[in-house]
């Protein structure tokens, strides 16, 4: 009886990792987490700096 619950939880893990290995290929992650940008890296806040502002902006 252990060895079958062995077997069990080994094919239950086994099918797992491919599943999670199939959602993250299809999620098209790769595994890895996207970089937080902080504004002193974005081009786009660095650009504004240089603008001059509006007297209505407050």
């Amino acid at each position: 009886m252990l060895k079958v619950l062995l077997v069990v939880a080994l094919i239950a893990f086994a099918v797992w990792v491919l599943v999670r290995l199939t959602l993250r290929r299809l999620d098209g992650s790769g595994g890895s987490r996207p970089r937080v940008i902080g504004p002193d890296d974005d081009p786009d806040f660095l650009r504004g700096l240089d603008r001059p502002r509006d007297p209505d902006d407050g």
